[in-house]
């Protein structure tokens, strides 16, 4: 029988974000169905708001997808989770099956699973789930894939924004970025995710990380994360002021984390020799680079992007609770304020004015 929850909908393109009861059928096959606890209002649920996430044909958006809760039922078919688990929400959940899989790269899964079975309004009017999980809603029905089961010690609202932002900076660093022992790294945007790669370039050795932003209040917030220099690029050149911070050659890393044209380019030009450029920041349709051909190749180096910070959910997840749990990986610092679903309007007016790093939906 079909479950009557409320929910976080997105009806049309650029209206704003209202709270509905919706319904969520029983799990079928491959399925589970998991009582939220806590989800995160990250960037991306606002881009399905305003139909550059998904497009104008999915309407409507059942938003939210960084979350963690408790597995309420399992469908058939269904091995290693059960009633009771407690569970973090990754919008990939490798096939197996796929080209990329296949190979032995499954954190590039080119059919990632999800439910089969919609959401709906309560005139059955189908949901399509942000990211394949939507979990501004007390309840969500997801692919048995996408429910990782993490230690239970872990705070929800701290827990949950792993699935996202969290994971998505930490391996732009770690796993996309390599970061090695002694390495110089740059971080251009000091949001969530941004902050993210700092920790994660922390914790991977690096010898200075480099926070740069518009933002003070954010580069402040960023030594937290353990950044050992700042550059407020508002008023300063910040390609200079981080070739200065790395005698002059530049940072063997650099992660883009605001997915703008300009950033992008600022990124290239504060590489040293040989050194890797990561983008995570996700940008806008519009966005367009224009290099010089001849930089690109006497540059050397990498430019790459990173998808989800190239993890590995069932791998990584449990691994960055444990970080948490230990001390070395602060979550709850990423936790501005927690609201109600009935908030999550206005907390996407303070996210686009830069006041938060992660209001959190506490159900």
């Amino acid at each position: 029988m079909p479950h009557e929850v409320r929910a976080v909908i997105a009806m049309k393109k650029d209206a704003p974000a209202e709270v509905q009861t919706i319904l969520v059928p029983d799990p079928g096959p491959g399925e589970v169905l998991v009582s939220v606890q806590a989800c995160g209002v990250c960037h991306t649920d606002l881009h399905y708001r305003e139909g550059s996430a998904g497009g104008a044909d999915g309407f409507p958006y059942l938003l939210g997808h960084e979350a963690a809760g408790i597995v309420e039922s399992t469908g058939p078919g269904v091995t290693g989770i059960r009633p009771g688990d407690y569970v973090v929400l990754a919008w990939r959940a490798p096939c197996g099956a796929c080209r990329a899989c296949r190979r032995g790269r499954p954190w590039y899964c080119f059919d990632s699973r999800n439910a089969t079975q919609p959401m709906t309004l309560l005139d059955s009017t189908p949901l399509t789930p942000a990211l394949g999980i939507g979990a501004f809603a007390e309840k969500t029905l997801v692919a048995a894939g996408q429910a990782v089961k993490v230690d239970p010690a872990a705070r929800p609202e701290a827990a949950g924004l792993i699935g996202c932002g969290v994971m998505a900076g930490y391996g732009a660093a770690v796993h996309t970025g390599g970061v090695a022992n002694g390495d110089t790294v740059a971080v251009i945007g000091c949001g969530g995710v941004g902050n993210a790669a700092i920790a994660g370039a922390s914790l991977a050795g690096a010898r200075r990380v480099i926070a740069v932003d518009i933002d003070d209040a954010k580069l402040d917030t960023a030594t937290q994360f353990g950044a050992t220099h700042s550059v407020n690029s508002r008023g300063t050149d910040p390609v200079e002021a981080v070739r200065r911070l790395t005698d002059g050659h530049g940072a063997d890393l650099v992660i883009e984390a605001v997915g703008r044209a300009e950033t992008f380019l600022q990124g290239f030009a504060m590489r040293d020799l040989a050194g890797v450029l990561v983008q995570v920041g996700v940008p806008g349709p519009e966005a367009r680079i224009e290099l010089p051909l001849l930089e690109v190749f006497s540059r050397g180096g990498a430019l790459k992007s990173s998808w989800y910070g190239d993890c590995l959910p069932s791998r990584d997840f449990p691994v960055l609770i444990d970080l948490y749990l230990s001390g070395k990986l602060d979550l709850g610092a990423f936790v501005t304020e927690t609201i109600s679903l009935d908030e999550v309007e206005i907390a996407f007016e303070r996210m686009q004015r830069g006041k938060v790093l992660r209001s959190v939906v506490v159900l």
